[in-house]
């Protein structure tokens, strides 16, 4: 039998590691993989999951990068103190992020986003776009047209911010709710039962409905943003991947296209699924990113 310390030492590159580390008051957990000389790739979550949802991908891009997925403030894992007196604003959650980068030391990365990932990570990029080497987008918009009428309830409430209105939104943090954004558009069968069921038991968690809220009260500040993240990709040119669900109920396939309006060289991907595409087609979208930045980003 190898002695224990032994084995630790033969496992492969690939393997998946958690840690923590304070960044703006926060506590972030992340997960990592991959060789930390090779490029960088930051991946960020969506609504209404973790850093959980790359569980599959972070292995399949370790074989040639260094991959890092961190849990968002108010999801997943990361804790923020009450003495931190945290506002949970799209602003906020792009401040801690660039912080915890910082703290990891990772000078130049390409971004992986995912809705609200979306608008944090083009945040970051808009004020530091020295740092992003490249952007895939898995149903991150950043364009109106990609919004669809499932947004009209919280578009209600950006326009008349009642607490009727407010309340009218609690649906939304279901867990009911929560396996549907998982399995509509998707072949149910192949939805792994734990996404969406560690997703609602967190977002279940004592006074995480009201971080929800103000969120999506926020969110008003992200589609206001969306002239000012398009003059940053025609200023900069990041190469862009799309990858797309073309069954989103809430992130449509004109939002995908439309990123070729302000990066002529950007390259859209459709998949038959849903809003988590990971879920049913990791490997597909894995070779597609590999692909699109083993002609990009490994050139540079």
């Amino acid at each position: 039998m190898p002695h224990p310390a032994n084995a630790l030492n033969s496992i492969p590159s690939t393997a998946v590691t958690l840690g923590r580390v304070h960044a703006d008051g926060v506590s972030v957990f992340y997960r990592e993989a991959g060789d930390p000389s090779a490029p960088t790739l930051l991946l960020l979550h969506g609504f209404p999951t973790s850093s959980h949802m790359f569980r599959e991908l972070l292995p399949l891009l370790a074989q040639h990068y260094h991959v890092v997925a961190p849990d968002l403030p108010g999801f997943g894992f990361t804790d923020v103190p009450a003495a931190a007196n945290y506002v949970y604003k799209f602003d906020a959650l792009a401040r801690t992020m660039t912080a915890f980068t910082e703290a990891l030391n990772l000078e130049r990365y390409a971004l992986y986003v995912f809705d609200y990932g979306a608008p944090v990570g083009l945040r970051m990029a808009m004020a530091h776009p020295e740092r992003i080497s490249a952007i895939i987008s898995q149903n991150g918009n950043a364009y109106v047209e990609g919004l669809s009428e499932g947004w009209n309830p919280i578009q209600a409430y950006w326009k008349e911010p009642s607490a009727e209105n407010r309340t009218a939104l609690r649906g939304f943090l279901s867990a009911e709710t929560t396996q549907w954004q998982y399995v509509h558009g998707a072949n149910a069968d192949q939805i792994a039962p734990e996404s969406y069921t560690l997703d609602a038991a967190l977002m279940s968690r004592p006074g995480n409905d009201e971080i929800q809220l103000d969120l999506f009260l926020d969110y008003a500040s992200n589609v206001a943003l969306y002239p000012a993240f398009q003059a940053y990709f025609r200023a900069h040119q990041p190469p862009l991947l799309a990858t797309w669900g073309s069954n989103d109920p809430f992130f449509l396939p004109p939002g995908a296209h439309a990123f070729t309006r302000d990066l002529p060289l950007a390259t859209v991907r459709f998949y038959a699924t849903g809003h988590f595409a990971l879920e049913t087609h990791v490997r597909e979208i894995a070779a597609d990113i590999m692909a699109f930045l083993g002609r990009t980003v490994d050139t540079h």
